[in-house]
């Protein structure tokens, strides 16, 4: 079975286990997938790539509640705050 890997550095487990900092360091910042059994278990990216990726999904979330919420005012009633 052929699984592609989303990374131009791969490293195994007990590679990984025998010197980890190194094996981080020689990638440059760049993404690393963590092999077992020659396929993909897990990508070890730098913090800041991943607290960028959080930022990214936290604004696709903001923005599918916006249009979640546009849809909706289509649906309100318009009052006057002495109605209330």
């Amino acid at each position: 079975m052929l699984t592609k890997i989303y990374a131009d550095f791969a490293v195994s487990i007990s590679e990984l286990k025998r010197n980890p900092q190194a094996i981080i360091d020689s990638a440059q910042g760049e993404a690393i997938a963590l092999l077992n059994r020659n396929q993909p278990t897990a990508y070890i990216i730098p913090s800041e790539t991943y607290e960028w990726l959080m930022e990214v999904a936290e604004d696709i979330e903001l923005g599918r509640i916006i249009e979640e919420r546009r849809r909706e005012k289509t649906q309100a009633l318009e009052v006057e705050i002495d109605d209330l």
